[in-house]
């Protein structure tokens, strides 16, 4: 069939204008849009005009002259009776500002930090030793294990307290089901009269310098021994009341510690009654000798019953010094010591310690320890270099070598299998972690 050439002539004209009808809709779009961003380019242009002749105005307008000084008041010569009044406690009583912390929360946001703290140490030593159970970290010789992995949670509850608790858990025996302790718990009310504060419920004992830190915070891979031998390898764990008081009418720094616990420890107490309670207190003082070194001296003693009523009072001594150049952002030396007497025993532990930081990731020290049993005849002495890499403040590798000599036998030693920690040598290698917030600790 043939098509009619009008036909064709017809579809041609039509295929032609189709393309051109849609191109001239779609730059008629386009101008309409370059015409309202014009236009808008004008209006802001115009508002910055005008901001900018406003700011012209203001700077070439004269400064107001300072208003007058009032006139001053007369007063009464001062006399004995017109002296300001001392605050009463009612005044001290009240919340102290600023407790800037706690006012800058803002919406979606928690009410407390929260922190996690992973331990993990190695131990390697002979094979008398691990038979007799005697080395620093008894029947887990020759294992690598997790020592504390912690949970923390801590903040400002309010303007008037804070608080603190810590979940930890680790191998306390080979291969044995790790269970899940409460490490501590507690309150401060930080508002209390005359410059003072009260912390209630489960805490570390400040006894000491030491014995208030976890284990991943020390700065050796081990608890000093006199520490074990005289609280065990838990330290002074106890439940109770702990009052502060810093005196502001000293020209210097001093803080008073007074507490009432259980008395729960067993190696060195044990009674566990707030009817025969363990007593504790400390006065510490911090002294800055130059720009660039400061120390801390402290005295501590707790008294509480063991299990057969016997009082048992021990004495404690604690000593820090650090020395840190102008311009550092850590201590290059760090000197302290720490003992323990027990007046009911007449027994006496120490320890000294040293630790150089040349390098910010990089310290090397060493730790003697001498002490005496508090409950038996005889002493042991050890002592143990380190060294310390810090890849970041939240990482750390320790690596530690322990020499430890005892006077006597153990009671292990004597089971028949061969075994035998009279003289121990250790190898330790200690990797620690901080995921999250974390607490500062003082000096």
């Amino acid at each position: 069939m043939r098509v009619p050439g009008s036909l064709v002539v017809v579809l041609l004209i039509a295929l032609g204008v189709v393309p051109a009808a849609a191109q001239t809709t779609e730059t008629e779009a386009l101008r309409r849009e370059i015409e309202q961003l014009r236009r808008q380019q004008e209006q802001y242009q115009k508002t910055i005009d005008a901001l900018a002749e406003r700011l012209k105005k203001l700077e070439a307008a004269p400064a107001p002259a300072p208003a007058a000084p009032a006139p001053p008041v007369a007063q009464a010569p001062s006399t004995p009776s017109s002296q300001t009044a001392p605050l009463s406690p009612a005044d001290l009583a009240r919340p102290r500002q600023p407790f800037s912390l706690y006012q800058q929360r803002g919406s979606g946001q928690l009410l407390f930090d929260i922190g996690i703290a992973g331990d993990f140490v190695g131990n390697l030593t002979q094979r008398n030793v691990e038979k007799a159970g005697g080395g620093t970290f008894s029947g887990r010789e020759n294992r690598f294990f997790p020592r504390e992995v912690e949970v923390g949670f801590f903040g400002q509850i309010d303007p008037y307290a804070r608080g603190e608790v810590r979940i930890e858990t680790g191998e306390d025996e080979p291969g044995g089901e790790m269970r899940v302790n409460l490490a501590e718990a507690h309150l401060t009310l930080v508002t209390l009269p005359y410059g003072t504060q009260l912390k209630l419920g489960q805490m570390r004992n400040r006894f000491g310098w030491s014995n208030q830190f976890h284990v991943h915070d020390l700065p050796w891979v081990d608890v000093p021994d006199v520490y074990r031998v005289f609280f065990g390898e838990e330290g002074l764990v106890e439940k109770g009341v702990e009052a502060t008081w810093v005196p502001d009418f000293l020209p210097f720094y001093v803080q008073v510690l007074g507490g009432v616990f259980n008395g729960d420890n067993e190696a060195a107490f044990g009674r566990g009654r707030l009817t025969t309670p363990l007593a504790t207190g400390r006065v510490v003082t911090f002294v800055e000798l130059t720009d660039t070194m400061a120390l801390q001296v402290g005295a501590s003693v707790a008294s509480g019953e063991t299990p057969d009523r016997l009082r048992r009072t021990l004495v404690g001594y604690d000593l820090k010094f650090k020395y840190r150049p102008d311009g550092w952002l850590h201590p290059l030396l760090t000197l302290a010591s720490e003992g323990i007497y027990s007046q009911t025993d007449e027994r006496f532990g120490w320890y000294g310690a040293a630790e150089v930081q040349p390098w910010r990731r990089w310290s090397f020290g060493a730790r003697y320890d001498s002490t005496q049993y508090p409950d038996a005849p005889g002493r042991q002495w050890a002592v143990e270099p380190y060294v310390s890499f810090f890849p970041s403040e939240f990482l750390r590798f320790r690596l530690a070598y322990k020499h430890t000599e005892k006077s006597h036998r153990d009671v292990s030693d004597l089971l028949g299998n061969g075994g035998s920690s009279r003289i121990a040598d250790e190898l330790f290698l200690q990797a620690t972690f901080i995921l999250g917030a974390h607490p500062a600790h003082p000096f």
